[in-house]
């Protein structure tokens, strides 16, 4: 069992260190905030003062935060995950970020003599806790070798893609479509609510058609009760389809469906809903479409 160092420890990051903890591995973590990692210290979890004491007291370091600037937080300056690495040790980030950061880093980790590997995770909380979360790994192939029974314990599937950085860059290419999806799908509802199909009924049916992607199964009846916890909010989603857009623009690759989609985000945050699931874009939608909220 590895020496396992977890920094960052929100929604999917606690869960994560669970199931690390749950196939016997030794896990030192931070957060911010220590209050909010008192259950895990409870199940045992070790603590570490900052980053760099959790990347000093293990062989394998990972971290999960919101965005590029939280990932060049927690790795620079005196007390960053960069101050405690060294040779032998590997650096694994689950974060959505930019592929250039990403890569910058991994460049960073690479002077201090570790290896670093980019590996962000396509699912959510339920998949998570199901044990059917997917991940994409980019790196050096000898350093993915040696984390992949570690991931293997977040979740089964494990697809490596390449250099460092393309892994990030497969996660904003998955990513774009969930937004997309959850508009699509909210069209379907509303279009068939307004005709006199009750909503219930036209969840039900479009759930079981050709449609009901994973996602969709899962998210789409958010549209009848959202979860009082966002599993993924507004602002998290705006970012990761900001992403996709800046890469599409460096790439020549057209995103039209991903910028209207991004607008009925903006207009989530105009109305409040910001830290609400992204799934909250249908009742942007049902309020331009005159529906109630039912």
């Amino acid at each position: 069992m590895a020496k396992i160092g977890f920094v960052g420890l929100g929604v999917m990051g606690s869960r994560m260190v669970r199931r690390l903890m749950d196939a016997g591995h030794s896990v030192t973590g931070y957060n911010r905030t220590r209050s909010k990692a008192q259950e895990l210290l409870d199940r045992g979890m070790l603590w570490g003062d900052t980053p760099r004491a959790v990347a000093e007291a293990s062989e394998i370091t990972l971290s999960m935060v919101s965005n590029t600037e939280a990932l060049y937080a927690i790795t620079g300056g005196p007390d960053g995950v960069l101050a405690g690495l060294g040779p032998g040790k590997y650096y694994v980030d689950i974060s959505t970020v930019s592929p250039a950061a990403s890569r910058d880093i991994a460049r960073q980790v690479s002077a201090v003599g570790a290896r670093m590997l980019d590996a962000p995770v396509s699912g959510s909380v339920i998949t998570l806790e199901q044990g059917t979360l997917s991940l994409m790994v980019a790196g050096d192939p000898e350093a993915f070798e040696k984390v992949l029974p570690v991931l293997q314990a977040i979740g089964p599937t494990v697809n490596y893609v390449g250099e460092n950085g393309l892994a990030v860059t497969m996660k904003v290419a998955t990513n774009l479509s969930l937004a997309v999806q959850m508009l699509a799908f909210s069209e379907g509802v509303l279009l068939a609510e307004k005709s006199g199909i009750k909503r219930e009924t036209a969840v039900e049916v479009l759930l079981n058609s050709v449609i009901a992607s994973p996602m969709i199964k899962y998210r789409g009846p958010f549209v009848l009760d959202m979860p009082d916890e966002a599993w993924f909010d507004v602002n998290m989603m705006q970012k990761d389809l900001g992403l996709a857009l800046e890469l599409g623009k460096q790439m020549d690759v057209p995103l039209p469906t991903s910028s209207v989609t991004n607008e009925f985000l903006t207009a989530a945050r105009g109305m409040g809903m910001q830290d609400q699931d992204f799934a909250v874009i249908f009742e942007v939608l049902a309020s331009m479409s005159g529906v109630r909220k039912s």
